[in-house]
């Protein structure tokens, strides 16, 4: 097996949300998660051309209040459940924290891009932005 080898993730931008803790976070953005702003680092606003609003996007964030030394959890924290690998479920706690959230732009205001629903909670860091892509589509 190859050495383990160190990469350098640089932020686009970070949520702004009215989500403050984990704790008040829901699981998944389809269990209640609100609306939040993305707010870009106005040198990627060119990056970001080519989006509109109704359209669904993928965010690609770093879950920056994770635990990097968990390897497994209870499914959903419910310690009625076996223990799983955390690369079998969606826990936000695993080596390498990457966020996947498909949510919808509600609004696009200067460097900032409203979108829904949002389960990440405010200040967390967005790595990458990815469109959906239709079976037609060749971007």
């Amino acid at each position: 097996m190859a050495d383990s080898i160190n990469y350098l993730l640089q932020s686009i931008g970070f949520i702004r949300s009215e989500l403050k803790s984990r704790s008040e976070a829901p699981r998944q953005n389809y269990e209640g998660a609100p609306h939040a702003w993305v707010e870009l680092d106005a040198k990627f606003l060119n990056a970001f051309e080519g989006i509109s609003v109704d359209e669904e996007i993928i965010l690609i964030s770093w879950l920056h209040k994770s635990r990097r030394e968990v390897l497994k959890v209870h499914p959903r924290g419910r310690i009625d459940l076996p223990e799983m690998g955390v690369f079998a479920t969606r826990s936000p706690d695993r080596p390498n924290p990457l966020g996947l959230h498909r949510v919808k732009v509600l609004e696009i205001r200067e460097n900032k891009i409203k979108v829904a629903p949002l389960e990440v909670i405010d200040g967390t860091p967005i790595v990458d932005i990815k469109p959906i892509l239709k079976k037609s589509d060749d971007r």
